[in-house]
């Protein structure tokens, strides 16, 4: 059975087997998460999902209590790994990996802190969660997309069910049996649609808290004798045919498992990315392309006449030329790349104001924004299909403006192939601690610095020392 080879794994897994690479890789995962939550804690979304749990949640006394990041009191595991989740995600700006089409780090630090700190575990089982975390829910992830991602399924929140799992059933030291049980309880909870993202609502940042929820309950469940279905993902009516193949009598051999197990332990957890910008990712080969091109024209945006963004089909689908909320304006790569060309910086501060300004209204006084929009209205978007053969490998566009004739119609026009922060193109340490600062500016960065030696200490005593 495939998930009973991948339970081994984890139920084996040592910290020693780590290389310096992954250790160093996940460290700097690690600080990016905290910066991007303990910012995102102050979104609308965790603030509701917070007042919800409490809602309808009964105070009961325990001792295995957790965290929310950004605030001053713990709750029950459940809940801070469900409300972390969600505020991880909520900025769009946590890592990812390109084959595997999800985000790791939200759903993987959400659950580890949470059990780690309750169970007050060491920082090395710490980081053993966490790195089986990455390694295999970037080898499911890769398994299963694009299929299941074309099929209109959010992987982050299905396969992020699993990765939760794997997570918590590591750090509870479950048995390869419990393992497995509790892979096959994830299984049957996972889920997210894409219409989430597109819709313009916050199910897209529940996918994250659920995943994270899911997994855990599954991983206490099956510590407890609670039995899950081995076969749920590879079987007759599991995961594969029901959410990936399609064709329900498709071969399942396709997929190759034997070299694909074969893999297991050899991942490589340093080709995650880290985010810069707070859109969709399939959006940040335009955004640094319009900032290359700003470079070049810098404050004569008034003058451009049209522009042509030419991408791979799946980012070219995001052509929200209304956006009416935060949420849609995330996923729209014509706003994406109007607001890179007339105001030149894409941070979470910069979108706020404008929102503040009338961004995702029908009028505005405000200079900048009306740019932005008359930008907008000259904007055509294409799927071009010698870009679309490079995807996923690579996540290119092109694009071009056209200025008036004052310019006397001069063209630019610009490419990028990968954007900012994948492993070939990486965001260094300094970036990712400046990004950290551009969130949080109130925050004493010295008390990152326990990261680095997280080996040394238990987890109770690094969330304090991270609380400051």
């Amino acid at each position: 059975m495939f998930l009973q080879n991948i339970s081994k794994f984890i139920s084996n897994y040592r910290y020693e087997q780590a290389t310096v690479e992954s250790l160093t890789t996940v460290k700097a995962a690690f600080l990016d998460f905290f910066g991007v939550t303990y910012r995102g804690m102050s979104e609308e979304a965790p603030s509701i999902a917070l007042n919800t749990i409490e809602e309808i949640l009964p105070k009961r006394n325990s001792n295995l209590t957790a965290s929310i990041i950004g605030q001053n009191f713990k709750t029950d595991i459940l809940s801070a790994a469900f409300v972390n989740g969600i505020a991880a995600h909520v900025l769009e700006l946590d890592d990812g990996h390109r084959g595997a089409q999800l985000h790791l780090g939200a759903v993987i630090f959400s659950t580890a802190l949470a059990i780690s700190e309750a169970y007050d575990l060491t920082g090395r089982e710490f980081l053993e969660g966490v790195i089986v975390g990455y390694e295999v829910g970037i080898l499911l992830g890769q398994l299963v997309n694009p299929k299941h991602r074309n099929k209109g399924f959010h992987t982050t929140g299905t396969i992020g069910t699993f990765i939760a799992g794997v997570v918590a059933s590591k750090l509870l030291k479950l048995d390869e049996k419990q393992t497995l049980n509790a892979l096959g309880l994830c299984g049957t909870q996972a889920a997210g649609l894409l219409e989430s993202d597109h819709g313009g609502s916050m199910g897209k940042v529940l996918h994250v808290g659920k995943a994270s929820y899911n997994g855990i309950l599954s991983a206490f469940l099956a510590r407890n004798g609670f039995t899950g279905s081995g076969t749920i993902f590879d079987g007759d009516e599991g995961f594969l045919k029901t959410m990936v193949l399609d064709n329900t009598n498709h071969d399942i051999d396709e997929f190759s498992f034997e070299n694909v197990l074969k893999n297991i332990g050899k991942v490589r957890v340093r080709d995650i990315y880290f985010k810069k910008y707070p859109f969709c990712r399939h959006l940040h080969s335009s955004i640094d392309t319009a900032l290359k091109l700003k470079a070049s024209i810098g404050d004569e945006y008034n003058h451009i006449q049209n522009v042509a963004v030419k991408t791979y089909e799946i980012a070219a689908e995001h052509n929200n030329f209304h956006p009416k909320n935060l949420e849609e304006l995330k996923q729209s790569l014509p706003y994406a790349v109007a607001i890179s060309l007339v105001v030149g910086e894409v941070s979470v501060d910069k979108i706020n104001q404008l929102i503040e300004f009338g961004l995702l209204e029908n009028y505005s006084t405000v200079d900048d924004v009306n740019a932005i929009k008359n930008i907008v209205n000259g904007m055509i978007i294409l799927s071009d299909d010698k870009l679309n053969e490079l995807y996923p490998s690579k996540r290119p566009s092109n694009v071009i403006i056209k200025l008036d004739d004052v310019f006397r119609n001069g063209i630019f026009q610009n490419i990028t192939f990968l954007p900012k922060g994948d492993f070939e193109n990486p965001l260094q340490l300094r970036e990712l601690i400046d990004k950290f600062k551009g969130l949080n500016p109130h925050y004493d960065i010295k008390n990152l610095t326990v990261i680095d030696s997280l080996e040394d200490y238990n987890m109770k005593y690094v969330v304090r020392k991270l609380k400051g």
